[in-house]
């Protein structure tokens, strides 16, 4: 029996990533965001030796593996503090669903670009008055003639202003029942009638966040992704690589604010012994680890489990890798901040800046809350209150 928890390519992969991570670091991500510019040239790197579409399928330019790989590869930026947000939004969730259920000339048409990293595609699904809740959203798609016509408005959509085009959550009436169902629709970022506007953010990085309206939009019958009748299955085919991709993101930051601290307590004196010598210093570092690597192990079931097709088993899996992970990397950026002490609150040791972005985990794709009732009422069968 084998008791190799990760594969020699996994493990290669990894350094590898690392490396390239090293090359740029944090203080190349903090300048992108200071200045209100993009990290164009880490991405383009990344596109360059593969790990961008390291998911996507062979045949289109991608590499051909799964989930499993691209969640290391953000990880391992992570971790040398510089993740790229919009690897979540374009190769993992657009990328998944476009290749699983568009149609041959969608995949010809988006999956090589997504792949080299030469076209981005943003995820507009999040509603003023929904959030994530699909079965809230607004946004609707009807028929006209031969054209699908878009109406709605979404909010804290990624990298918009980027991206080549978005790929939307909307809704459409059901001519044999009457009810709404979600359909995901390609919308090219200068379609007459889409729209966005800035939403200024308290949190400082280099993807900005927007508000988008659709207004009478206009769409050829082929901006429909695969089938009219199959859009949960497809939404959830996007959703499952986000919340996994989600928690690589926050073990990445985790890993990252965990280190710096380490370095420091192993360094820094105040009196005789380095202050890690201190269990009140050493105790909750080591319980970060803990749970850092914990959360580690659940992204990998939940990738291994989405690659395998097992659709269920992922979504349970990949919830509650977004929730160990969210919690972990919280825990240990509060931790390593107040390891340093004062220097935690210094734009020298970049850890600060860390104390609102890991809050993001908690919050997107899907509170904590919602993670928590998705366990209740899914895998332990408890009724619900909704």
């Amino acid at each position: 029996m084998s008791t190799v928890v990760e594969t020699e390519e996994h493990q290669a992969l990894r350094s590898a990533v690392a490396a390239l991570g090293k090359r740029y670091g944090r203080e190349y991500l903090a300048r992108v965001a200071r200045e209100g510019g993009h990290p164009d040239e880490l991405w383009a790197d990344a596109a360059k030796l593969g790990y961008l579409g390291v998911n996507l399928p062979e045949e289109y330019g991608g590499g051909g593996g799964g989930i499993a790989e691209l969640s290391i590869v953000l990880e391992e930026l992570g971790a040398a503090g510089c993740p790229l947000l919009m690897m979540v939004v374009s190769p993992a969730i657009c990328g998944t669903v476009i290749s699983r259920f568009g149609t041959e000339a969608q995949k010809r048409t988006w999956l090589p670009g997504l792949a080299d990293g030469t076209r981005t595609m943003a995820f507009g699904i999040t509603e003023p008055d929904a959030g994530s809740n699909s079965h809230r959203i607004t946004t609707t798609a009807r028929r006209d003639g031969d054209d699908w016509v878009l109406n709605g408005r979404k909010v804290f959509i990624s990298g918009v202003d980027i991206a080549d085009a978005t790929l939307i959550v909307s809704r459409t009436e059901d001519a044999r029942t009457g009810s709404l169902k979600p359909c995901l629709f390609i919308v090219p970022r200068e379609t007459p009638g889409f729209s966005r506007s800035l939403i200024d953010m308290e949190l400082q990085a280099a993807e900005k966040q927007w508000e988008l309206v659709l207004d009478e939009v206009r769409l050829p019958a082929d901006a429909l992704v695969g089938d009219e009748d199959a859009g949960l299955l497809q939404l959830f085919a996007g959703l499952n690589p986000e919340r996994i991709m989600t928690a690589a993101f926050a073990i990445g930051m985790g890993r990252y604010a965990l280190a710096k601290a380490v370095d420091y307590a192993k360094t820094r004196r105040v009196w005789k012994e380095p202050i890690g010598a201190h269990q009140a210093i050493a105790h909750p570092l080591a319980q970060s680890h803990i749970e850092l690597e914990l959360a580690r192990l659940m992204t990998r079931k939940a990738a291994a489990l989405y690659d395998a097709g097992d659709d269920m088993g992922a979504g349970e899996a990949a919830n509650m890798a977004k929730y160990a992970a969210a919690e972990a990397c919280v825990r240990a950026v509060d931790q390593s901040v107040h390891t340093l002490g004062g220097n935690g609150l210094t734009r020298e040791y970049g850890l600060a800046s860390l104390i609102t972005a890991s809050r993001v985990a908690r919050i997107a794709p899907v509170s904590r809350e919602m993670v928590l009732n998705f366990v209740s009422h899914q895998t332990l069968g408890l009724p619900k209150s909704y």
